[in-house]
């Protein structure tokens, strides 16, 4: 059973950036010496709330201060980036790492971000996606000597082409990464049907399912990336599987829900993600019943639907039936929020909790 953080990351817009660049990096630091065994960073530029735009360099400089502790993007937005050079930043970091990271991708379904790079995002960015992926492993595991052209079927600026090798001239496309193939490829589902998790099965990438998603639409992932596996000759394996979700562990089950109730994981919630679902009309991403309605869906109602708060014995157990209700899972991954104030002496003790007193329970109750 892996368990990893998972790091939007999620900090309130009034922070100082230079501050909470720091802090996640103190995040990452503490993950490793509790006993977590991944940490995840994601990426968005135009997303006040989710305030990091470039999660390899803050991996690049965590990779000193950690030991074995995976690290992985949590994820790359894909269409933000030209191919060639980010396939040579995440090859470059894996052998920083000598071999720690994952390279997490994703359509980036941040709005802004579509506006701010001129890409569709609808559905043509899930498509670019897949196409650029191709690509990038294409130049990480293929024979690149005779040099090749990629020409994008949907925008012109992904658009590269391999010189052909002239050692004469000391010329050649030689980068590759530490891992052999390539450092695992991991991919996140949000809507019930993902098509992005056919696309994990299809490829034999980690699927990940995203903290907002209810066990109706953690089946629907299964069912879709394990048809997506079986139809194209990939095992559909369950270790594989990473489910995030909001936690909170502290002594107590009154203590934890106090907490839980003041901290930037209910501001998230309340100032970000509920709002903004709401203008996006997904609210119904949040019900359990398809006929319940929207006026139902409250940010009290998400709290007791969707999070796992407790004592580390009420964590284990809730964790334990989230495993038999979707027939198993390989991994789970705590949403990290910001430590601001007395937040993060309170955020430390629930990461240490959940990796050394949750995790053993969890397995022993698995078997």
């Amino acid at each position: 059973m892996e368990f990893g953080v998972f790091a939007m990351p999620n900090h309130p817009p009034h922070r100082s950036l230079t501050d909470i660049v720091k802090e996640d990096l103190e995040t990452i630091a503490h993950a490793d010496a509790v006993g977590f065994d991944e940490y995840w960073l994601g990426e968005h530029f135009t997303a006040p709330w989710e305030s990091l735009p470039a999660p390899d360099l803050i991996l690049a400089q965590a990779i000193s201060r950690t030991k074995t502790i995976r690290l992985g993007t949590g994820v790359n937005c894909i269409p933000n980036h030209h191919p060639a050079v980010l396939a040579h930043r995440i090859a470059q970091l894996d052998h920083m790492s000598e071999g720690r990271i994952m390279w997490g991708v994703g359509a980036g379904s941040a709005p802004g971000d579509g506006v701010l790079l001129q890409y569709k995002q609808d559905g043509t960015n899930g498509r670019i996606m897949q196409e650029n992926v191709d690509a990038i492993v294409r130049l990480w595991t293929g024979d690149n000597d005779a040099g090749w052209t990629f020409n994008s079927s949907y925008d012109d600026r992904y658009d590269f082409t391999v010189p052909p090798r002239q050692d004469e001239r000391g010329l050649a496309l030689y980068w590759r990464p530490y891992q052999d193939p390539h450092p695992q490829i991991a991919i996140a589902g949000l809507s019930k049907g993902s098509r992005t998790l056919y696309t994990a099965g299809e490829r034999g990438w980690i699927p990940m399912s995203i903290h907002l998603t209810g066990v109706d639409g953690l089946l629907s992932h299964w069912d879709v990336y394990e048809k997506g596996a079986k139809e194209n000759g990939k095992e559909a394996s369950r270790a594989k599987w990473r489910i995030a979700r909001d936690i909170y562990v502290a002594d107590t089950d009154e203590e934890a829900w106090n907490y839980a109730r003041e901290s930037t994981m209910a501001a998230s919630l309340e100032q970000f993600m509920y709002p903004n679902l709401r203008s996006l009309k997904m609210l119904g991403i949040w019900k359990d019943d398809p006929e319940m309605p929207d006026e139902d869906v409250t940010v009290e109602h998400i709290q007791k639907a969707r999070w796992i708060v407790g004592s580390p014995e009420t964590v284990a157990q809730q964790l334990h039936q989230l495993y038999g209700e979707v027939g198993g899972y390989g991994g789970i991954m705590m949403l990290q929020y910001d430590w601001e104030g007395s937040h993060g002496s309170r955020w430390k003790r629930s990461m240490e909790l959940l990796a050394q007193k949750v995790k053993p329970r969890l397995e022993a109750l698995i078997g």
